[in-house]
């Protein structure tokens, strides 16, 4: 199910990006300090530091997912400044390079322990949970027409307990308590043991898109009525 669901969101992306120019990709993206070409970049080099956790995980034989956190940033800053088709060659050849290795994991090696450089170990499999979340957050992102509203049925839902988990026992996050009407969810953020001052609830996609900071929280309802709490970076 997860190989699916990245590879169609795969396919949005590269669909989506045909109508970027050269002039397009050295515009600003709507994350801060980066252009298109950046947010490009990343994917790409995304695409190949998860390829290397599943190649840990065929192999047995420990893969970093990059050299390191600078060698990764700087990678990015260096195909930042390329021409669209070099950019699209780019995300597609190292989608369809992660899809490869994708395929040839047996059901064993899903289960293998791999860590990227940073977070705690993770059965590969979530890795491509991690792809998913990079594909989709990062097509928002480009500002390109592709918009919250637009995320997959379940994408947000399945997404909303590790993201609302890392902000609970955070003691620069509000104590609030978290609804998601139509699921059932239900999540406490902010420090540990408070008791919560806010009940924040709202569709799964809208949820998300406030804790992670692409939505301003309009369509949210708040008790007490006001506007939603500030968090902090996600």
């Amino acid at each position: 199910m997860l190989r699916g669901w990245v590879e169609e969101s795969t396919g949005r992306l590269l669909a989506g990006t045909a109508a970027i120019t050269d002039a397009r990709a050295r515009e600003p993206s709507l994350l801060p300090g980066w252009t298109r070409g950046h947010l490009l970049t990343h994917l790409a080099r995304n695409a190949d530091g998860l390829r290397n956790l599943l190649t840990w995980a065929r192999t047995g034989v420990m893969t970093p997912q990059y050299p390191s956190a600078a060698a990764r940033d700087e990678d990015i800053e260096a195909g930042a400044g390329r021409s669209a088709a070099e950019l699209r060659a780019d995300v597609a050849e190292s989608a369809a390079a992660l899809a490869a290795e994708a395929a040839s994991l047996s059901e064993a090696a899903w289960q293998a322990s791999v860590h990227g450089i940073h977070g705690k170990a993770h059965p590969a499999w979530y890795t491509l949970t991690r792809r998913l979340s990079e594909l989709e957050i990062h097509h928002v992102d480009l500002g390109i027409g592709y918009r919250v509203a637009d995320w997959p049925d379940g994408f947000a839902a399945e997404r909303l307990p590790d993201v609302a988990g890392s902000f609970a026992g955070r003691d620069d996050a509000p104590a609030c308590l978290v609804e998601v009407t139509g699921t059932g969810q239900a999540f406490r953020i902010g420090p540990a043991d408070a008791e919560w001052t806010a009940r924040v609830s709202g569709p799964p996609r809208t949820v998300l898109a406030w804790l992670i900071g692409r939505g301003d929280g309009t369509g949210l309802e708040v008790d007490p009525a006001g506007p939603p709490p500030v968090l902090p970076p996600w």
